[in-house]
């Protein structure tokens, strides 16, 4: 099994930044393709950013010119560094893994998911 855990959540102002970290343990090297995805109260979770093993990435639209995901596989790390960061962003993120080198934005295709964290973006 593999066990992730987020954590760099918090409150942060319109137009700030943040960064989260997602550690994974446990049968790490069953693990290739990471991504992160939220849930904002009241709406389904929705696809944020993913990463291959080798740093290959693929972002949402509404986030690609602001967030960016970057991996340190020797430390079984992911992170999301996320800027200019507005209302609409606040939701609970989470990071999930794959079994399988390949990006995708389908949540059903990760086996591996994370507790959450939780980003509040507000004045």
């Amino acid at each position: 099994q593999v066990q992730l855990v987020e954590s760099g959540g918090g409150l942060v102002q319109p137009g700030g930044s943040l960064r989260l970290s997602c550690a994974a343990s446990g049968r790490t090297d069953s693990v290739y393709a990471m991504g992160w995805f939220r849930q904002a109260p009241g709406k389904e979770r929705e696809f944020v950013t993913t990463t291959t093993w080798s740093g290959s990435t693929w972002s949402a639209d509404s986030v690609k010119d602001r967030f960016t995901a970057s991996r340190d596989n020797a430390k079984n790390m992911m992170y999301l560094h996320m800027n200019s960061l507005k209302p609409e962003d606040t939701a609970v993120y989470y990071c999930a893994a794959r079994r399988i080198n390949s990006n995708s934005r389908d949540a059903r295709l990760y086996d591996y998911w994370g507790q959450g964290t939780q980003v509040t973006v507000s004045s």
